[in-house]
């Protein structure tokens, strides 16, 4: 049975705690297994073949094929270890996490300049009222 965890209701947020960290166990694997040169190798000649190897959840792969980041942290991926999917496809953290907000490159690098996120979006559900319930996640892909 799983903990109380009062911080599931932060919309928008996935924590990575002890349940994401074994759910998410060897996805993150495989992604450490990029920082070597000939692994990073074997994975861009034959990406599926090389998820294939790991005993990750089809969905994991799927995430993982798709680039798509919020997935892959969904299903249990953080995004330290991620990143490492990133630098194999050559892009920098920046890029990383302009395409997980849906923004470019150069919108996300002004946002930041600019003191980050507005806070009206990063409310727990009930504070201040709904918490911008079109905001809340739309369940599994």
């Amino acid at each position: 049975m799983a903990l109380d965890k009062p911080y599931k209701d932060v919309p928008g947020t996935i924590i990575f705690d002890a349940e994401q960290s074994r759910k998410g166990y060897w996805l993150n694997q495989f992604c450490m297994s990029l920082m070597k040169a000939e692994n990073r190798d074997r994975f861009k000649a034959d990406e599926r073949a090389y998820l294939d190897e790991w005993p990750m959840t089809e969905e994991q792969k799927q995430a993982v094929l798709a680039r798509d980041l919020n997935w892959c942290m969904r299903t249990g991926g953080n995004i330290y270890f991620l990143a490492k999917i990133g630098a194999t496809d050559g892009k920098s953290f920046q890029q990383m996490a302009g395409s997980m907000t849906g923004m470019t490159e150069e919108e996300y690098r002004n946002m930041m300049i600019s003191g980050g996120r507005s806070v009206e979006g990063n409310r727990y559900l009930g504070e201040d009222g709904d918490a911008q319930p079109h905001r809340q996640p739309q369940g599994k892909r």
